[in-house]
């Protein structure tokens, strides 16, 4: 019978990029989520009942065991970006990340692929790089052959950072950016999932800072991606404290109603993390150790971000109709 993996998240940006791999490999692949009626997408990433979507939630031991139960390998996918209601940074990344190894590793299970991020770091200064940092501690005690991989800012079609921010211009003539002048490594998510695939199937063990090609500012990324999308906005660079201002508003509207109005925008460990370059390190195991060719954000980019071009897939038409007449 084909090994199983199961994916914690597999539903989820990466997630779902993992889960395709394995069923191109040949696994079974059980994604497990809190909401498996929302995960039926995946059922067609393989063959009929090779990936499975099935229910639970890392912060219970009982539905976690399950989801693995006879797996040979697991993932973990699961992570936020700012804390909403009973999602904290401590419960999903280090509690979370903790129990699945921890549970693992009492079932035998030999290899496990957890997903941090650049920048982890127990005595970090936003709570999300601590956090982070203490997951991955927790991981190496229970499974000390554990591949931890720690990407850099993640595009692709499903991305929330060059979506959102396309989004965003069609607000208005101004882009403000807090953290300009910080500098990320993009990198392709199906990259950090063809890591992810050698971690599963044994091929590869220990700390990976996955980075892409390209080293930018924010402000340069920003600029790039306005070009992709054929729109012209100033991109106004906010000083630290001004952003630290506002994120403790969004913060304070999110607290002062219970969290139905959601910060969406930022948060202020947000602006923490963006006071730091988020870029592969100087001595640590890359795409290199792992014989791959990162794919550059100009191959990628276009193939999504185009519906945000002024007249969408049509923009070219117009501009080729325009030299026509002209």
């Amino acid at each position: 019978m084909p090994k199983l993996v199961t994916i914690y998240g597999g539903s989820g940006f990466v997630g779902r990029y993992i889960a395709r791999r394995m069923a191109k490999e040949g696994w079974r692949v059980r994604v497990a989520v809190r909401r498996p009626n929302e995960a039926i997408f995946v059922r067609p990433y393989g063959a009929a009942g090779q990936v499975e979507p099935v229910q639970c939630n890392i912060t219970d031991d009982a539905s976690t065991a399950a989801a693995m139960d006879g797996a040979d390998a697991v993932v973990n996918c699961v992570g936020v970006l700012s804390e909403v209601g009973r999602n904290r940074f401590d419960t999903i990344h280090m509690e979370g990340a903790s129990r699945i190894a921890r549970l693992a590793a009492e079932r035998g299970i030999s290899d496990m692929v957890h997903i941090s991020a650049i920048g982890a770091d127990p005595d970090g200064e936003s709570l999300y790089a601590q956090t982070k940092g203490r997951g991955e501690a927790a991981v190496l005690a229970f499974m000390p052959n554990a591949m931890i991989l720690r990407p850099s800012i993640i595009f692709g079609a499903e991305d929330q950072f060059f979506n959102r921010f396309a989004a965003m211009t069609r607000m208005g003539p101004v882009l403000p950016l807090v953290g300009a002048g910080t500098r990320f490594q993009p990198v392709y998510v199906d990259d950090v999932a063809q890591a992810a695939v050698m971690g599963v199937c044994g091929q590869a063990h220990g700390i990976h800072e996955l980075g892409g090609p390209d080293i930018a500012s924010f402000r340069e990324l920003m600029q790039i991606m306005l070009g992709v999308i054929r729109r012209r906005r100033l991109v106004l660079g906010l000083p630290m404290f001004a952003g630290q201002g506002m994120a403790l508003a969004f913060d304070l509207l999110q607290t002062a109603t219970f969290g139905l109005l959601k910060n969406g925008m930022i948060t202020r460990d947000q602006v923490k993390s963006l006071s730091h370059d988020n870029v592969v390190g100087s001595a640590v195991a890359t795409f290199a150790d792992l014989k791959i060719s990162p794919k550059a954000m100009a191959a990628v980019l276009p193939d999504y971000l185009w519906r945000f071009r002024p007249s969408g897939q049509y923009d070219a038409i117009k501009d080729s109709a325009k030299s026509l007449r002209d």
